[in-house]
C-alpha cells in the first residue's frame, strides 16, 4: 500500500492502462476467433468434427467473451483509480464510436474492392472484345486473300497462262 502511495500517479495510471489494454487485447483475440468460427459456419464444411462439437465451441467462445467483458467492466468500474473517473462509461462511448467508424471504413473498403473488381472485369471484357474483333478482321483478310488467290488462279487457268 505504501508503495502505491509513493508511486507517481502517472505511472500508476499507465500501469492500470497497460493491464486493461492486455485484457482488451485478449478479448479482441477471442472475438476474432469467434468471428472466424461464424464465418466458417457459412461455408461448406468438409472436416471431421460434428456440427454439435462446432456449435459447442462457438457457445464456449461466446461464453468466454461474455465473462471477459464482465471482468473488464468490473475492473474499470470497481478497481480503477478514482482519477480515471467513469472509465467504463468513457470506454463504452469510445468503443461504440470506433465500432461505428470501422463499420463505415469497412463499407468503404468493400465498395472500393467491388469497384476494382468491376473495373478488372470490364477491362477483361474489353480485351476479349478486342481479341474477337482482331480475330474477325484477320479471318476476313485471310479469307479475302484466299479468294483473290483463287480468282487469280482461275483467271490464269482460263486464259491458259499457267
Amino acid at each position: 500500500m505504501q508503495e502505491i502511495a509513493k508511486a507517481d500517479p502517472g505511472d500508476v495510471l499507465m500501469q492500470v492502462g497497460d493491464e486493461l489494454g492486455k485484457l482488451m487485447d485478449s478479448y479482441d483475440a477471442v472475438c476474432k476467433l469467434f468471428i472466424k468460427e461464424e464465418a466458417e459456419a457459412k461455408l461448406v464444411y468438409k472436416g471431421d468434427e460434428s456440427i454439435g462439437r462446432r456449435a459447442l465451441r462457438r457457445v464456449l467462445i461466446r461464453s468466454r467473451l461474455d465473462s471477459m467483458l464482465a471482468e473488464l467492466r468490473e475492473m474499470m468500474v470497481y478497481n480503477a483509480p478514482p482519477e480515471l473517473g467513469a472509465l467504463w462509461g468513457k470506454f463504452e462511448a469510445m468503443w461504440d464510436q470506433i465500432v461505428a467508424e470501422q463499420e463505415v471504413a469497412q463499407e468503404e473498403e468493400h465498395r472500393r474492392v467491388q469497384a476494382e473488381q468491376w473495373r478488372r472485369k470490364k477491362a477483361q471484357e474489353e480485351r476479349k472484345a478486342l481479341v474477337m474483333w482482331v480475330g474477325a478482321v484477320v479471318f476476313v483478310l485471310a479469307w479475302a486473300a484466299w479468294v483473290m488467290t483463287l480468282v487469280k488462279k482461275s483467271t490464269m487457268l482460263r486464259l491458259g497462262l499457267y
